[in-house]
């Protein structure tokens, strides 16, 4: 028979409320706004009032903790899901403040009519209505009298009866006396069975993430300053999108700008490049994975537990070595000297533009990989020339698609223990074959998908090796990109269509290139033998109609750097599979050609 998993008991509000005051449930800090508007948690009160469910919190256990003098340490709750809720009781009845989303903290007072039962968020008509009592949370506190508030309500509204008036303020008084469910979850529970179990018992179907659950445990230490290593992560992120947030931070949140971490990532309040965006589930996985060599995230938390994970105890010193850790890592994640480098390396290899990168695994595990190279003090020029070809490699092979665990866990485990330029060898030949380059490569070019990520690194290689767009003289594949030019179809898309080709065949991206918008809109619906004669005949002194190119030999460069077969000048409709398949091998060979030169 199965143990149970977790505990389901209905609890007093003010017993929750006492928990949380006292640190028996521990609510992570929310950097982030309080998402819930004040109608909201009037809603709230008024469901208390009126004796409906206001549904479960969820809260996990952290494991006890064997302290260094053999003593254990009972472990507290740490609130999982239930957040809002518990935040909105706690701004009504205690009168705590919360961040509203400008980052303001705010005061959400909430109203009362005893003679209609009717609760409502104070606002200046409230205020100025003799009938409304402005907050409720004197009256559940204690913090006045009840005798007093009846007293004065009455004094100011004298056709009201008293009688009445005193029993509906005892019945809001002994709105904390209704119960909330808590279903509380095992100390010992992984964080996979905890996500399970938050999966089946959540009514919404919410997945709870790793990450987020990693937060939540950080945010609720303040033994070991997780609290302020969680504000560090989030407020990194929010300034990385939006950096004009510095400004918030400095004059909102004294308690942080005054730490350590303020001004190590203070840089980004004047940083405009958005190559590299993390989330703070980007910064926790780079963070983590670099400097615990282990690349499954639930590690972290059992680490941050104190889990001792020979003897499956848990240790004070565990924990406290782990956020130390945790610390480094996210300390060197922020680093602007670091940052600054890895994504000059990156866009060093022709991924210039956000656009090309639609793997944040791969770009990830290329930071990892960088800072882990950076500690083990590799030469500067090995470290750029592994990044640049581990991240083009896990882009060519989907190395990281999917579920990234294991592979990270496999992957930063080997760079841990061995020298890493015999592992890419080795992963090379193991995955870069002739047969890969002549036809793995060239059949996953079999595709309609314009952001194919094989594609992409086709588009990186013309960026790197600073190539023209199609039939440019002048303006390049980097500036098409950057500046949103147009992807032409070489067999102009309504050529093959009035020839009957569908979707799935006049889409393929063996028929994709960059061009200027002016020289797509002259192409029109010509076939390529038309246009290319042209073309010709332009190179050859003759009518100027197709971007500025006039010599015979600049075309034919162009076109070789478009990955465009000589034979196009002959081609119709007739030619169009031959031409695809051509074109998929050539932009194979230049993919291969710029893999080995990066």
């Amino acid at each position: 028979m199965n143990e149970q998993k977790y505990s389901v008991n209905q609890h007093l509000i003010e017993t929750i409320i006492t928990w949380v005051r006292s640190g028996e449930i521990a609510i992570p800090e929310i950097q982030r706004p309080f998402v819930w508007d004040s109608s909201q948690v009037r809603d709230l009160m008024d469901s208390l009032y009126q004796g409906y469910p206001i549904g479960y919190i969820i809260a996990w256990r952290n494991p006890n903790v064997r302290l260094k003098d053999g003593t254990v340490s009972e472990g507290k709750k740490v609130l999982i899901d239930g957040q809002q809720r518990v935040t909105a009781l706690t701004a009504a009845i205690l009168g705590q403040q919360v961040i509203n989303k400008n980052y303001k903290k705010i005061k959400i007072q909430i109203a009362f009519n005893p003679i209609e039962e009717k609760f409502e968020v104070l606002n200046p008509a409230i205020k100025k209505d003799r009938k409304w009592i402005d907050d409720i949370c004197p009256i559940i506190t204690n913090e006045v009298r009840l005798s007093k508030i009846i007293r004065n309500y009455c004094e100011q509204n004298p056709e009201v009866d008293e009688e009445i008036v005193e029993n509906v303020l005892e019945n809001l008084k002994a709105l904390v006396k209704k119960q909330i469910g808590l279903i509380e979850l095992a100390g010992d529970l992984d964080i996979e069975k905890v996500t399970e179990i938050f999966i089946r018992i959540n009514s919404k179907g919410v997945q709870l993430s790793q990450a987020d659950f990693v937060m939540s445990k950080i945010a609720s230490d303040e033994q070991y300053g997780g609290n302020i290593l969680r504000k560090c992560i989030d407020y990194f992120s929010h300034l990385a999108v939006a950096p004009e947030f510095y400004e918030k931070i400095e004059s909102l949140d004294k308690d942080f700008s005054t730490t350590e971490y303020f001004p190590k990532i203070a840089w980004l309040k004047n940083e405009k490049e958005d190559l590299y965006d993390p989330t703070y589930k980007d910064v926790l996985r780079v963070a983590f994975t670099f400097k615990f060599a282990r690349g499954r995230l639930s590690d972290l938390v059992s680490l941050l537990s104190g889990r001792n994970f020979e003897t499956r105890d848990y240790e004070s010193e565990i924990a406290k070595e782990s956020y130390a850790k945790l610390k480094d890592g996210v300390l060197d994640f922020v680093n602007e000297t670091n940052f600054k480098r890895f994504v000059m390396i990156i866009k060093s290899a022709g991924f210039t533009d956000k656009k090309l990168i639609r793997s944040q695994n791969t770009l990830n595990f290329a930071y990892i990989l960088y800072l882990k190279l950076r500690e083990q003090k590799y030469n500067l020029a090995l470290i750029e020339t592994y990044v640049k070809k581990w991240f083009v490699l896990t882009i060519l092979t989907g190395r990281y698609s999917g579920s990234a665990d294991s592979k990270f866990d496999f992957d930063i485990k080997k760079t841990d223990t061995e020298d890493f330029g015999d592992y890419l060898r080795e992963i090379e030949k193991a995955e870069l074959s002739d047969a890969f380059w002549t036809a793995g490569l060239v059949q996953s070019l079999n595709t309609s998908v314009a952001s194919s990520p094989v594609f992409n690194v086709f588009l990186a290689a013309q960026c790197r090796f600073n190539d023209k767009g199609f039939i440019s003289k002048a303006i390049t594949i980097k500036d098409l990109i950057e500046q949103r030019g147009d992807v032409h179809h070489i067999f102009p898309r309504d050529y093959l269509k009035k020839h009957g080709l569908q979707k799935g065949q006049y889409n393929q991206v063996a028929n994709y290139v960059y061009t200027q918008s002016e020289i797509n809109i002259k192409i029109g619906k010509k076939a390529p033998n038309e246009y290319f004669s042209e073309i010709q005949e332009q190179c050859n002194g003759g009518e100027f109609k197709y971007g500025g190119i006039t010599e015979m030999n600049e075309l034919l460069e162009n076109m070789k750097q478009n990955c465009i077969p000589a034979s196009i000048f002959d081609m119709t409709i007739e030619n169009y599979n031959d031409f695809i398949i051509e074109r998929r091998e050539l932009i194979a060979k230049k993919i291969r050609n710029y893999y080995e030169t990066i």
